[in-house]
């Protein structure tokens, strides 16, 4: 296989993991009449389904993408994540969400630059 496609997986499983996370965060705002509703409904089962999809991907992406890539690229979820709870919930962006994710970027960014490196 080529090697954008283990890189493909991974970012794909990013993708999916943040989506996973909003299914059951969705599904966690509801309220349920029993103990077993709460965690046997369309949302949770949804969730941790895309979250082992998520997983069966990051294992096909390692097979191609070296180890230390795959905690820096997963850290961009951190970001997605704000965009999708804003878009989703209507979550605000505060400051402080603001300058925790410039920091993830600049960590990536310091990360894959060849500048930084000696």
């Amino acid at each position: 296989m080529a090697d954008y496609v283990y890189w493909i997986f991974l970012f794909s499983a990013v993708i999916i993991s943040a989506f996973s996370q909003m299914l059951l965060k969705k599904g966690a705002q509801k309220e349920y009449s029993s103990f077993i509703r709460e965690y046997l409904n369309v949302w949770v089962i949804s969730g941790y389904f895309l979250m082992f999809v998520s997983t069966i991907c990051i294992i096909f992406a390692y097979k191609g993408v070296d180890y230390k890539n795959g905690p820096v690229i997963e850290s961009l979820g951190f970001i997605l994540i704000m965009i999708l709870s804003r878009i989703f919930f209507k979550e605000k962006i505060t400051k402080h969400k603001l300058i925790g994710n410039i920091l993830i970027l600049l960590g990536v960014f310091v990360f894959y630059f060849p500048f930084t490196r000696g």
